[in-house]
């Protein structure tokens, strides 16, 4: 089979930090680990790796750096494929630039705008199993990523699933700092979701004075319609329209921000529970530790002065002779 993914913020990293990091990323996410894994170049720490996953398989887990023969070949093949996808997603963001510039012209149009939406707000939210509630919000400016501009929120008042409180909640923390701060005002605002989203949204900014001031609009799955307050009916673009796809590309962003965000939150905790498998590290230690070292390989290869200063003489022990492989294999 075939499988591919994209790394953002890849530039000024070695091929050796986006290997490590993709590597981690696909098991950690995923289940289904073989018994050997091959890779293009040797790996730091490649036995506390091999350790991770042969525990998580449940028996031994093997990686290796062919050097001839069939498996090399079969790298080589994959090297070619990841090429030719990186070439492919270049035009891609071409055609997508071109676009953008007249979808901003488009969109006004279509949504019957006083001005321009040359920069837009865009919101999302995201959970897993109604824990760890996430949103995030996207910036574009002139139909282009602002990426400086981006936030994620932790939804600090949201109990189990319920999109329209987070949503409430992240436009209220937002706006409201905007208008505290006096910081640059969106010429639109999108929020994912239908007529009920986009009535939570138009229900707190009508209260912080922000709409109808801004306009807002949602955006919903199902049909891409967009709603815009006051109208029963929805605005359905058409496919090809650049309005259509700028509006998209938005959508699509904050959707992506916002499960990178829950990924990294939810590898946080997986890495930290790895940690209070120690004998005598417990929830507020691991934590702690993470803060301090930033991963757990970090953790592993610290020297003892270092793990001392954190954790003390005899958390430190536990902990060096727990990832030695005494305990580990137990």
């Amino acid at each position: 089979g075939k499988q591919h993914c994209y790394l953002s913020n890849s530039k000024g990293k070695s091929d050796e930090e986006l290997l490590r990091s993709t590597f981690e990323r696909w098991y950690l996410e995923g289940d289904d680990v073989p018994a050997e894994i091959s890779v293009s170049e040797q790996l730091e720490e490649m036995d506390v790796l091999q350790q991770w996953l042969s525990e998580k398989r449940g028996s031994k887990v093997e990686i290796t750096v062919p050097q001839k023969g069939d498996k090399a070949s079969m790298l080589k093949l994959v090297q070619t494929n990841a090429e030719y996808l990186l070439k492919e997603l270049e035009i891609q963001r071409l055609k997508r630039e071109r676009a953008m510039h007249s979808g901003v012209a488009a969109l006004q149009e279509s949504l019957h705008l006083k001005q321009a939406p040359r920069r837009i707000d865009c919101f999302d939210n995201s959970h897993f199993q109604g824990s760890e509630t996430v949103s995030s919000l996207v910036v574009f400016l002139d139909g282009k990523p602002r990426k400086s501009e981006y936030r994620k929120y932790k939804n600090k008042t949201v109990v189990g699933i319920d999109d329209f409180a987070s949503m409430r909640e992240v436009l209220t923390r937002r706006y409201s700092r905007m208008l505290q701060e006096n910081t640059d005002r969106p010429d639109l605002i999108i929020v994912d979701g239908g007529k009920g989203q986009l009535s939570s949204a138009v229900e707190v900014l009508s209260a912080l004075g922000v709409y109808p001031g801004i306009p807002v609009v949602g955006l919903a799955k199902r049909l891409e319609e967009v709603f815009v307050p006051g109208e029963s009916d929805s605005i359905l673009l058409p496919k090809t329209s650049p309005a259509l796809k700028l509006i998209q590309h938005l959508r699509d962003e904050a959707h992506r921000f916002a499960i990178t965000f829950h990924r990294d939150l939810r590898r946080k905790r997986t890495l930290r529970t790895d940690l209070t498998r120690v004998p005598g590290v417990g929830e507020k230690t691991a934590t702690k530790l993470l803060q301090h070292f930033g991963s757990v390989a970090a953790i592993v290869n610290a020297s003892t002065e270092e793990l001392e200063a954190v954790a003390g003489k005899k958390v430190s022990a536990k902990i060096q002779e727990y990832f030695s492989g005494s305990d580990a294999g137990a």
